[in-house]
């Protein structure tokens, strides 16, 4: 698998929601609005990758196996989220954000959320 595929996240378009930051879409219309939504998952650390980070954090450098599992979860979290919204009759997801804390002390919380609404072409 490639390095992009590796550490980039996102959307898979054919999921049939689109997901975005902003509150609007251009060349589209809010027609309702279904409410919050939200995708969450919670990774366990394991020994070996606690171990090898603290090794690479004495040499400096980036922790690319943290990073491709902060990358996985993530993703993890949006096809949460967009399994909810279609569960709830939803084509899309306005202001999405993540939100990343530390679950006691013994993982990571990843949660997705935003607004699900319907949205259609203005025209």
């Amino acid at each position: 698998m490639s390095e992009l595929n590796d550490f980039g996240g996102g959307q898979d378009p054919s999921g049939g929601v689109l997901v975005v930051t902003t509150n609007d879409v251009p060349g589209y219309r809010v027609e309702r609005v279904i409410g919050e939504v939200f995708g969450l998952t919670v990774r366990s650390r394991h020994l070996g990758s606690q171990i090898g980070a603290g090794l690479k954090s004495l040499m400096g450098g980036e922790l690319k196996g943290l990073t491709k599992t902060l990358v996985e979860t993530r993703n993890q979290a949006m096809e949460r989220l967009v399994e909810q919204t279609k569960a709830r009759g939803g084509n899309a997801v306005l202001m999405m954000r993540f939100d990343v804390t530390e679950a006691a002390d013994v993982g990571t919380e990843v949660c997705a959320y935003g607004t699900a609404a319907v949205i259609v072409p203005l025209g």
